[in-house]
């Protein structure tokens, strides 16, 4: 049988504990799992795409050395090129509520008209982390509020001394 490689997309500016969710739970349905960090983001990211990059290794670090085949990576362009160059045929994508569905429908639509041998995969978030967003947990942040049920410690530190909390 073949190796089955998914591709994990996001700009992950920070990535959250429902980012977590979602590649532990694509490791279910991939052998290999390549988390792909967008470093031309038009979002204006708080931090670096290395820094990104770090802080996603850093948090599934404990998943591969249990034998988890994660590769953490930046790319820029189009996704789906991307996810060809890497050997993948499906890109995973976490849905959190209806409203993140119907871009994400749309998406879906254009890349398969590209690339229509990659299938795109939605994972729902679970119960716990439905309403995490990387957005709300910046701003949390820079007011002060407590964010550590949001993101791993790591992650926590490195917002709190970019926003000097």
């Amino acid at each position: 049988m073949a190796e089955r490689t998914g591709i994990y997309p996001g700009t992950f500016d920070p990535i959250t504990l429902g980012h977590l969710d979602v590649i532990r739970r694509a490791m279910r349905v991939v052998d290999r799992l390549i988390v792909a960090v967008a470093s031309n983001d038009g979002k204006g990211p708080v931090f670096s795409v290395d820094e990104r990059v770090a802080m996603v290794r850093e948090d599934v670090k404990d998943l591969v050395a249990k034998g988890a085949r994660i590769e953490v990576t930046e790319f820029d362009g189009l996704l789906v090129s991307f996810a060809e160059q890497q050997g993948a045929g499906l890109i995973v994508r976490g849905l959190r509520a209806v409203s993140d569905f119907e871009y994400e429908f749309q998406m879906v639509g254009m890349n398969s008209r590209l690339k229509p041998e990659i299938e795109t995969v939605f994972l729902m978030a679970s119960d716990r982390h439905q309403f995490i967003s990387s957005r709300f947990v910046k701003e949390i942040c820079r007011l002060g509020g407590e964010i550590n049920q949001f993101v791993t410690p790591a992650v926590a530190t490195r917002l709190k001394a970019h926003f000097g909390v």
